[in-house]
């Protein structure tokens, strides 16, 4: 003989022998709660809905209505809430590159509720739904505490007025709106002391560079590419042509795309070990490091800026303040 089947309750869903945990849980349950809204309660057979002919449209939906809801844009919406996002963190917010704004939404206007905290003075237990603690059934009375606080009227109307200035000093105090037109120039200015001149920023000081032509005279006047040049004899300028300020201890090498002088013809390197040779070396000098002679393959060095070496009197001053900024154990 067989045995008998277990018969499942309507709508459960025989499980797997497993306990479910988690995400798994809760898409199981909403599953069944699915499953349990589309079967009929107590025996009962839901009406079909009748059926249409071909070609025919059926009657769309009616919408619910809502008491108290009113109509309104969704446009409307996003409005206000980009103008509050706006004015409490200064940002220029689109609606339209938002949300979609398009249709209508319906609104219901409530009143502003606050929720109020009791707890028993007997047993500092807090008040539930009903007026009676749930620890020692004692009937809420006015010994016990509430929060917030009940405000007199003299609190309510300082409320009142702090609430005011504070919708002045917006008002007054506008959100910065970030504005990327660069046609004026912007002038950095800062009040000075006791009611002094006022302190303009004119930023970092720049030393303008001169070069002038050494066989002409002329001062090359041009900028970039044409500056290498010079506009009265076309002569290209090189390292003879004196620079006005000279800084020979960062460019010890020459400056930049200036070609090589009759007096400075430039450092060069030896292609062997690349020792440096001294500047303006002739060919057939030797070098320190290999012994090799300096020939037409030894390349030139190209002109960069090199931090000059401390002055060693410096560096033993500094030394000497250490040493004297020391504290003897004792």
């Amino acid at each position: 003989m067989s045995s008998p089947t277990t018969a499942t309750p309507t709508g459960v869903l025989p499980t797997d022998g497993k306990k479910r945990k988690g995400v798994g849980k809760v898409l199981y349950r909403v599953r069944t709660v699915f499953k349990r809204g589309g079967r009929s309660k107590k025996g009962t057979v839901e009406p079909v809905a009748p059926l249409t002919a071909p070609g025919s449209q059926p009657a769309a939906p009616k919408r619910l209505q809502y008491d108290g809801a009113s109509k309104i844009p969704r446009l409307q919406i996003h409005e206000e809430r980009a103008k509050k996002l706006g004015s409490k963190f200064g940002l220029e917010i689109k609606p339209n590159e938002w949300h979609s704004t398009e249709g209508d939404v319906l609104r219901v206007d409530k009143s502003v509720r606050m929720r109020i905290h009791r707890e028993c003075h007997r047993c500092h237990t807090a008040f539930g739904a009903d007026n009676e603690c749930p620890s020692c059934h004692h009937k809420r009375c006015k010994s016990c505490s509430r929060y917030p606080v009940k405000r007199n009227e003299e609190e309510k109307q300082a409320n009142r007025e702090r609430r005011e200035a504070i919708i002045r000093r917006n008002k007054e105090n506008a959100p910065i709106i970030p504005s990327y037109d660069y046609s004026e120039k912007l002038i950095l200015k800062r009040p000075g002391k006791a009611g002094g001149q006022e302190l303009v920023y004119k930023g970092k000081p720049r030393v303008r560079v001169r070069r002038t032509c050494h066989l002409c005279d002329s001062l090359i006047t041009a900028h970039g590419k044409e500056a290498r040049v010079c506009d009265n004899c076309g002569h290209k300028r090189c390292a003879d042509c004196p620079r006005n300020p000279d800084d020979k201890k960062k460019w010890p090498y020459g400056y930049p795309n200036d070609e090589p002088g009759s007096k400075f013809k430039g450092v060069y390197a030896c292609h062997e070990c690349e020792r440096k040779f001294p500047p303006n070396a002739e060919d057939g000098t030797v070098c320190e490091g290999c012994s090799h002679n300096k020939c037409s393959d030894c390349p030139r060095v190209k002109p960069k800026k090199v931090e000059p070496e401390p002055d060693p009197d410096v560096l033993e001053s500094i030394r000497l303040r250490i040493e004297a900024l020391k504290t003897s154990d004792s």
